[in-house]
């Protein structure tokens, strides 16, 4: 098993989603021992913003290489790990531009006479999500969450059905309500598949 893992918090060791994240990666490992990790912190090493460079597909330049090597790393693996913090109501930018690096025509997607077809289907991810506050379903603040809807979003376009979120909620409401999520999102860790 090859497990790709993404970390995006600027809170170093304060972060709620790189704790779940290594957390995942460490369950994952128990049961796939001899499972190989690719490990990339897009906060600490942000990738280049989008352009019209990776299209270019003999382009020679660094940001196209960079691009490149980060696509090439998220098709080689099995299993992709995703530390995912909600920062305004939507993913960091720093994951926003991985996402963007994997989202390219004729590679994780193309388009047919059916319409849009998704080719990471064999791919499974687990989002390791936290927010300050509540934006579940039933909450007043579900219309503002755009963090795991647009994960979802984008994963299924490019063809993804296995895709797990650990989430911890309300982290930031008082340390108690933290410890609390913390230990909720730590039971469902140790509740997710290990294959």
């Amino acid at each position: 098993m090859n497990i790709l893992h993404i970390d995006s918090s600027i809170q170093g060791d304060q972060s709620v989603t790189r704790s779940l994240s290594a957390a995942i990666v460490t369950h994952l490992r128990k049961h796939q021992p001899h499972a190989q990790v690719t490990y990339r912190d897009v906060a600490a090493a942000p990738l280049p913003q989008f352009s019209t460079d990776a299209f270019v597909t003999n382009s020679a330049s660094a940001s196209t290489r960079e691009l490149a090597v980060a696509l090439e790393e998220a098709l080689a693996a099995d299993v992709i790990v995703i530390g995912a913090p909600m920062y305004n109501f939507g993913v960091p930018s720093q994951l926003k531009s991985w996402l963007d690096a994997l989202t390219i025509p004729g590679r994780t997607f193309r388009h047919s006479e059916q319409g849009v077809e998704g080719l990471l289907g064999d791919k499974r991810i687990i989002v390791a999500s936290a927010r300050g506050g509540f934006y579940g379903p039933e909450s007043p603040m579900a219309a503002l969450e755009h963090q795991e809807s647009h994960l979802r979003a984008l994963f299924g376009f490019l063809g993804v059905t296995r895709l797990d979120v650990v989430s911890a909620e309300g982290v930031r409401i008082s340390p108690e309500r933290a410890d609390v999520a913390m230990r909720q999102a730590m039971a469902q860790v140790d509740q997710l598949q290990a294959a």
